[in-house]
């Protein structure tokens, strides 16, 4: 029996069969689209993972020193990385010993007969002196976090063999292995895996690679020390800084707070640095960078492993999961002991490496009295002190009772930087819920006697009236 269909069917059907069709090519057309989005994906994760791969394929290698057995068993051997394409990511928490050398004729063994052609940076490509900076980092990706702590070049602690020294002098007697075991008998038995060290010169190479960095220079800054060919002259403000000056910004430290004013100018600029240099474009330059500073840095790293905290510290970067702590301590007399030391505080420190470094305390995890707590104000609005006055009334309502004006950082802000000076984010989060505004930082930039430094910015005048208002309630 034949069926048959009337126009009226058959044009539906016509109908029905072309806009089968059209949905068959439109399915067609985004099946393609989505097979393009995803090569494109891939070429550009493959463009990054062959820029990494490249570091720690083609790189030459970037250890210098010559470790015996017993200095190479003080660093964890374990692997941090893990293997084939998932190289770049790290499989455990790492604690990453970084030195900053800065090494002149004097400083080593067997110093070069020449130094004419060196102009007016005599530093050698050595490893042998001083460390002029000693960086604990720790890289963990359970928490995601990338957390730094800046050991003072002139703590006071012993050196196993040599007595009570200051820090830095480790490296000149036993090199990364010594100072590895010092920092982590300071540090309550931290233990260290991996170390580089990185001389001045590389500093400078390095942020020059970089296209430089642009921070604010909170003061004026001149000194000529011809002992050190070391030549300063830099204006307060911001500026883009190329790697000599930058260097000029890093080294100076003919203040009020000598180091430790030192150390808080090397967290800005590495806070900057990181800030404008760790992204992708820059991840894909690593070769071109590396093949500049390599023969200025030493590390018991491969490149692999190398690939792979950097890759994370980029995600750390980007996340704003970056602390950066000072080793907890006071100046000492140098009347009493006719040298400038910094004087560690192991209460502090036994506090600061169980909450930041996952170090068993025999304190445990203390929740900070609000009373107890020295809370300072920097002000850097330019405006009058009377203004601050809502902000500390605010602050003595909610039970905080040790509160006091001190010298601004001086860089004009736009959002208030809540700073955990003493590394306690926790009560920093605290006050920012009781204030209502601002940005907490974990980092020691703010008055180095207080413990949350509070540093007023341009929002403090929009909330002003708000905070006035709860206070009449």
């Amino acid at each position: 029996m034949t069926i048959q269909r009337s126009s009226a069917e058959e044009n539906q059907s016509g109908k029905a069969s072309k806009s089968s069709n059209k949905i068959s090519q439109s399915s067609k057309s985004g099946r393609w689209l989505w097979f393009w989005v995803g090569m494109s994906g891939i070429a550009m994760v493959s463009a990054t993972a062959g820029a990494l791969l490249a570091v720690s394929l083609t790189s030459t290698s970037l250890q210098q020193a010559q470790l015996s057995a017993k200095d190479k068993a003080v660093f964890d051997s374990d692997r941090i990385s893990g293997g084939g394409l998932q190289f770049s990511e790290l499989t455990r928490p790492v604690n990453l010993l970084v030195l900053g050398m800065s090494v002149l004729p004097p400083d080593v063994q067997n110093p070069p007969t020449k130094t004419q052609n060196l102009g007016y940076l005599p530093q050698v490509n050595s490893f042998d002196g001083l460390a002029d900076v000693m960086l604990l980092v720790k890289f963990d990706p359970e928490t995601k976090k990338m957390v730094m702590l800046s050991i003072p070049r002139d703590t006071r602690t012993e050196i196993e063999g040599y007595g009570i020294k200051k820090i830095n002098a480790a490296n000149v007697q036993g090199g990364p292995a010594l100072t590895a075991k010092t920092v982590s008998n300071l540090l309550g038995g931290a233990g260290i895996d991996r170390y580089v060290r990185i001389n001045v010169l590389g500093v400078e190479k390095l942020v020059d690679a970089l296209g430089g960095v642009t921070v604010y220079v909170p003061k004026d800054m001149k000194y000529k020390d011809e002992s050190q060919h070391l030549y300063i002259n830099l204006k307060a403000g911001k500026h883009h800084l190329n790697g000599n000056q930058a260097l000029q910004l890093l080294r100076f430290r003919r203040d009020e707070l000598g180091d430790i004013g030192r150390i808080q100018r090397q967290q800005m600029v590495m806070r900057a640095l990181m800030e404008q240099a760790l992204n992708l474009g820059t991840l894909k330059q690593l070769p071109e960078i590396f093949n500049v500073v390599k023969e200025n840095i030493d590390t018991n790293m491969t490149g692999e492993e190398l690939a792979a905290l950097l890759r994370f510290a980029n995600n750390a970067n980007q996340s704003k999961k970056i602390q950066q702590l000072l080793l907890p301590g006071t100046f000492g007399d140098p009347r009493k002991s006719n040298a400038s030391y910094w004087l560690p505080n192991p209460d502090g420190i036994a506090k600061l490496m169980a909450q930041h470094f996952d170090l068993e305390s025999e304190q445990g995890q203390q929740i900070a009295d609000p009373a107890s707590l020295r809370v300072a104000i920097q002000d850097s609005t330019g405006g009058d002190r009377s203004n601050l006055q809502p902000l500390i009334r605010a602050l003595e309502k909610s039970g905080y009772r040790n509160i006091y004006i001190a010298k601004a950082w001086g860089e004009p802000l736009e959002v208030t930087h809540i700073v955990a000076q003493q590394g306690d984010s926790d009560t920093a989060e605290s006050i920012r819920n009781t204030l209502g505004f601002g940005e907490v930082r974990v980092e020691s930039t703010g008055n180095i006697g207080s413990d949350i430094s509070i540093q007023v910015g341009q929002d403090w005048l929009q909330q002003k009236s708000i905070l006035e208002e709860w206070l009449r309630k």
